[in-house]
C-alpha cells in the first residue's frame, strides 16, 4: 500500500498574518478554504492552516497522508504497530487519528 504526505496542518491563533506569510511572502496559492482552515498548494505536499492555538511542544504540527480508503488504511497500518483511533466521518470525507513513534499527530484522510 503506498501512502503520499498530502498536507502539514499548521495550527494558529494567527489566520491572516499565517497566510499573508504563505501565501503572499512564500507566494504558494489557495486552493481550498472553509471557515477556520485555508490550504495552499505546496506541490506534492499542501500546508493547512487550522485555526486554533498552538501549543508547541503539545500541539505540533499534523503530517496527514491521503488514502482513497482510510479504514483499509487504518488497518494495513494498525498490522504494523501502529497507534491509531477509529475512522471518523465528516460527511464529505472519512479521517483517523494517529501518533508517531514521537507522539506527534499523524492523521489518514479521504480529503485530497
Amino acid at each position: 500500500m503506498k501512502l503520499d504526505l498530502s498536507r502539514v496542518i499548521i495550527f494558529t491563533d494567527n489566520m491572516t498574518e499565517m497566510e499573508d506569510f504563505y501565501g503572499r511572502a512564500i507566494g504558494l496559492k489557495v486552493v481550498g478554504r472553509e471557515d477556520g482552515w485555508v490550504e495552499l498548494s505546496g506541490g506534492t505536499c499542501n500546508i493547512a492552516l487550522h485555526s486554533g492555538r498552538a501549543k508547541p511542544g503539545n500541539r505540533s504540527p499534523k503530517l496527514v497522508f491521503y488514502a482513497d480508503d482510510v479504514a483499509a488504511a487504518r488497518a494495513y497500518l494498525i498490522k504494523r504497530a501502529s497507534d491509531f483511533g477509529p475512522v471518523k466521518s465528516t460527511g464529505t470525507f472519512d479521517m483517523c487519528d494517529g501518533k508517531d513513534p514521537d507522539g506527534n499527530p499523524v492523521q489518514i484522510s479521504g480529503r485530497k
